[in-house]
C-alpha cells in the first residue's frame, strides 16, 4: 500500500483551492520570470525562429499538463509526478521524477530570488534574494489560501505590465513586422534548443498537481485549471514575442539582458522601463511563491514515503501545512541565494523538469489502451526527451550528474534497507 496522503490520525492538508484558486496558482508559476529572462537565449539560438521554438515548447507543454491533468485527477494527492510514477510505473521511476523536481526546481528557487533582487536593488541583490525567500517562507507556512491570495495580486500586476509592455512595443512607429522573419538561426537544432529554454517558462502548471491534496473537488478541478492556466500564459507568451522582436529584432533580442525593458526603451517610451523592472521583480517574488509551494510538497510526499527524512512529513496542526517541509526547503534555498549566483540556471532546471514530465507521459500512457488514447503522452514523452537533449550541453551534463547521484543514493537506501532485514525500505 502506498501513502498517498497523511497517515490515520494525524493532521492532513485542507482542501481549500477552487478553480479559480487552483489557475492563479498556476499562472503565479508560469507568468514569472522565465518571459523576462528566456527570451534573449532563446533568440541567440535560434534566431526569429524562437516563436517556432515556443510553438514546439506549448505543444509539448499542452501534453504534459494533459498527461498530468488526467493523472491528478485519479491521484489526487500531494507530490505530483512523484505519485504517478510511483503507483503507475514502480516506486523507482516515481523517487527519480521526485528528484529531479526538487532539486532543480530548489535551483530554480534561488534563481527567482536572485532575480528578485537584481531588478529591486541590484547592489544587494544577495540580501534582497534571502529576504524574498525569508518573506515567502513565512507566506507559504501561513496556509496555501493565503498564499493564493498573495499570488492573485501578484498575478494581477504582472499581466497589467505584460500588457502594457505589448501595447507599447505594437503600437510604437519603431515595431516592423519584418523582424518577425529575420531567419532561423542555428537551424532544426536551434528552434529546439530555444523550445527547451523556452519551456522553463511553461512548467509552472505543475503546481497545480503537486498542491492535489489541497484542491476541492480535484477530479473536476485540477485538469480545468491546468488547461485554463496553460491556455492564458501561451497566449501571454505569445503576445510578447511578437511584440518584442518587431520591435528589437533577433539580433539586439539575444544580445540584451533585459528584453522588455529594452523593448520599451526602444519603441520610446524609456519612462516604462522603471515599471517593467518592478514588474519583473514582482513576477519572480511570485514565481519563487508557487515554486517553493511545490517543492515543499514534493518533499512532504517523498517524506511520507521515507525517501527523505520522515520528520519533514510533518503538517502543522492549525495551518495544515507541510511546515517543516516549508522551512528546509526554504532555509536551503536561503543559503543557496545567499552565496551562489544561479540566475544561469534556466538550463539545469528545464533538464530536471523535463525528465520529471517524461516520467508523468510514461504514466499517463499506461492510463488507457489503444493508439488514439497514447497519443497525447506519446508525443509528451518523445517531445521531452527531444528538448532535454537538445539544450546546452554543460546543462545536459549538470543534470545527467545531479540524477546520477540521486540514483545512487536511492541505490544505496534500498540496499541498506535490505542489509537490515526491511523488505519494503521505500516505504511501500
Amino acid at each position: 500500500m502506498t501513502n498517498t496522503s497523511a497517515a490515520p490520525g494525524t493532521p492532513g492538508l485542507r482542501r481549500t483551492l477552487g478553480t479559480g484558486d487552483a489557475v492563479v496558482v498556476g499562472l503565479g508559476a508560469m507568468l514569472g520570470a522565465g518571459i523576462f529572462a528566456a527570451l534573449a537565449p532563446a533568440a541567440r539560438a535560434a534566431g526569429s525562429g524562437l516563436l517556432l521554438g515556443l510553438a514546439v515548447a506549448a505543444v509539448v507543454a499542452y501534453c504534459n499538463a494533459d498527461s498530468s491533468a488526467r493523472l491528478a485527477a485519479l491521484y489526487p494527492a500531494s507530490g505530483g509526478t512523484y505519485v504517478y510514477g510511483r503507483e503507475r510505473l514502480g516506486e523507482f521511476w516515481g523517487y527519480l521524477a521526485g528528484w529531479a523536481f526538487v532539486v532543480g526546481k530548489t535551483a530554480s528557487c534561488a534563481a527567482m530570488a536572485l532575480t528578485v533582487g537584481a531588478y529591486a536593488w541590484p547592489e544587494q541583490a544577495h540580501a534582497v534574494a534571502v529576504a524574498a525567500v525569508v518573506l515567502i517562507t513565512v507566506v507559504d507556512y501561513g496556509g496555501v489560501q493565503k498564499a493564493a491570495w498573495v499570488t492573485r495580486a501578484i498575478v494581477g500586476v504582472v499581466l497589467a505590465v505584460l500588457a502594457s509592455v505589448v501595447v507599447v512595443c505594437l503600437t510604437s512607429a519603431d515595431s516592423d513586422p519584418g523582424r518577425l522573419d529575420d531567419g532561423v538561426s542555428g537551424g532544426p537544432g536551434g528552434v529546439l534548443q530555444a523550445a527547451g529554454l523556452l519551456f522553463f517558462a511553461f512548467a509552472g502548471y505543475a503546481r497545480i498537481a503537486t498542491l492535489g491534496e489541497e484542491v476541492r473537488d480535484p477530479a473536476r478541478t485540477i485538469p480545468r485549471a491546468v488547461r485554463v492556466a496553460l491556455g492564458i500564459a501561451l497566449a501571454a507568451y505569445a503576445a510578447v514575442a511578437v511584440a518584442v522582436l518587431s520591435v528589437l529584432g533577433a539580433e539586439s533580442l539575444g544580445a540584451s539582458v533585459a528584453p522588455l525593458a529594452d523593448a520599451v526603451r526602444a519603441a520610446g517610451v524609456p519612462g516604462l522601463a522603471p515599471v517593467v523592472r518592478v514588474g519583473a521583480a514582482v513576477a519572480a517574488l511570485g514565481s519563487l511563491l508557487a515554486l517553493l509551494l511545490g517543492v515543499s510538497r514534493t518533499t512532504l510526499a517523498m517524506a511520507r514515503d521515507r525517501h527523505l527524512p520522515g520528520p519533514l512529513a510533518a503538517v502543522h496542526p492549525r495551518f495544515h501545512v507541510p511546515h517543516r517541509a516549508a522551512l528546509a526547503v526554504g532555509g536551503v534555498v536561503a543559503v543557496l541565494a545567499a552565496t551562489v549566483d544561479l540566475r544561469g540556471a534556466v538550463g539545469f532546471s528545464s533538464f530536471g523538469v523535463l525528465t520529471y514530465y517524461a516520467v508523468a507521459n510514461a504514466s499517463a500512457w499506461t492510463l488507457r489502451p489503444g493508439v488514439v488514447a497514447r497519443l497525447v503522452p506519446a508525443v509528451g514523452f518523445a517531445g521531452c526527451l527531444a528538448l532535454a537533449f537538445s539544450l546546452p550541453w554543460t546543462s545536459v551534463a549538470v543534470g545527467a550528474a545531479v540524477l546520477g547521484a540521486g540514483v545512487a543514493a536511492y541505490g544505496v537506501r534500498k540496499a541498506r534497507g535490505r542489509r537490515q532485514g526491511d523488505p519494503d525500505p521505500g516505504g511501500r
